[in-house]
């Protein structure tokens, strides 16, 4: 982290109100800013990065007041989400895993769960990983009394080595029912593998992990009740929920690139010596790209936000979610995660048009961004999700409930 006098969190007044807290974010993003080229070059574990989302008070968001959280919303989150992105978009990742399987319990588990592991998760500062990577089908949960087993191996688990509990999936042995449930990060069993070595999203600790009979009590598979699972279809707003987590870090990454970029034109960048213009920002081709780009990301920004309150509405009344609601807003969330991918590829790509040749140097870390965007955008094909949206223009198709739709 940065050399840069600490800020004391705790002398600062807590935020009241999602403003607020999405201020707080831009002042995390402001710290994380300050030497993020340099720790995305060193590729450290983040475990001071993370430190300082629990300090400021980040990592509660969603928790309960009554327990120490902020109380806030989905809303607020993807926005929190976007403001750290815009500094770090492996931190961004990371915390929007982080919120991700925090809200796991809400979201398959019975309300005594939930209420649960929502409480400790507040008063203790956990911080989530998870070890949920649905094309890896060979963790089978096995029975032991009134215990089970996970055994098998995942090939990803973002957050691995900072987290405090981890979110384990596995398949109950002799059938095919998925189980998830919450255990410490240090089980017996569960190693994380220091082998996450790729171009982007170098520090969230997305490497493998091995469990070897990691053992968790019957009671904390979420939403199973006497050993059978009671479904219903809220359980199925994992895809759209995180699709939007991911919508809202490619928009940080990519705002992040345009404003870094900005500065480099404004302060760098020497005008073209045929141009006949004295300074870059008089250039009209460059005035030009950072005005498109730029409507670019305030139109797909806007669509996210409107699309993030339609979510809200399901999250609040969760037992009258239908299969239409739900299959109608997973088809909003694919045109917006696919806007979104395109944008951020563009923006991060042709930021190096208006800062010029000196600009690529590694000192900069301006590539840093369309690698982050580069590489996470390859998580499932935004090809399959403009297919939901086109037929259900069609056809009045919508999306069947999958790990990816």
């Amino acid at each position: 982290m940065s050399t840069v006098a600490p800020t004391d969190w705790q002398t600062l007044p807590t935020p009241q109100d999602a403003e607020g807290w999405i201020a707080r974010a831009a002042e995390v993003a402001a710290v994380l800013a300050t030497d993020a080229a340099a720790r995305d070059k060193a590729g450290a574990t983040p475990h001071a990065e993370v430190r300082l989302l629990k300090e400021s008070g980040l990592v509660t968001l969603l928790g309960p007041v009554e327990h120490g959280g902020a109380g806030q919303d989905w809303t607020t989150a993807y926005r929190v989400v976007r403001e750290v992105s815009r500094a770090d978009g492996s931190i961004g990742q990371l915390l929007g895993y982080h919120y991700l399987w925090n809200w796991a319990a809400r979201l398959v588990g019975t309300r005594e769960q939930w209420e649960h592991v929502e409480a400790e998760a507040a008063r203790n500062q956990w911080f989530f990983g998870g070890a949920v990577n649905p094309r890896d089908n060979d963790v089978t949960v096995t029975e032991d009394g009134d215990d089970l087993l996970f055994t098998g191996r995942k090939t990803f688990s973002t957050g691995s080595r900072v987290s405090d509990v981890t979110v384990l999936e596995g398949v109950l042995e002799g059938t095919d029912t998925h189980v998830f449930a919450i255990v410490p990060s240090d089980s017996e069993g569960l190693t994380f593998h220091d082998d996450w070595d790729n171009i982007g999203q170098r520090l969230t600790e997305s490497g493998g992990v091995t469990l070897d009979h990691v053992r968790t009590p019957w009671s904390s598979a979420a939403g199973f009740v006497d050993k059978e699972f009671r479904p219903r279809t809220y359980n199925t707003l994992n895809v759209p929920v995180i699709q939007l987590v991911f919508v809202s870090f490619y928009l940080g990454i990519a705002a992040g690139a345009l404003e870094t970029a900005a500065t480099y034109t404004r302060t760098k960048s020497r005008s073209w010596l045929h141009g006949g213009h004295d300074k870059a920002v008089d250039e009209p081709y460059v005035i030009d790209v950072y005005g498109d780009l730029t409507a670019k990301l305030w139109a797909v920004e806007a669509l996210a936000d409107a699309v993030a309150l339609e979510g809200q509405e399901l999250h609040e009344n969760p037992d009258a979610v239908t299969v239409r609601s739900r299959g109608a807003f997973e088809v909003r969330v694919a045109a917006v995660k696919a806007r979104a991918t395109d944008v951020a590829l563009e923006v991060t790509s042709r930021i190096f048009e208006v800062t010029g040749a000196r600009a690529t140097a590694s000192a900069e870390g301006l590539d840093r961004f369309w690698r982050n965007v580069r590489t996470h955008t390859l998580h499932d094909p935004v090809a399959y999700k403009r297919r939901e949206v086109g037929r259900h223009v069609l056809t009045g198709e919508l999306p069947e409930p999958t790990w990816y739709s």
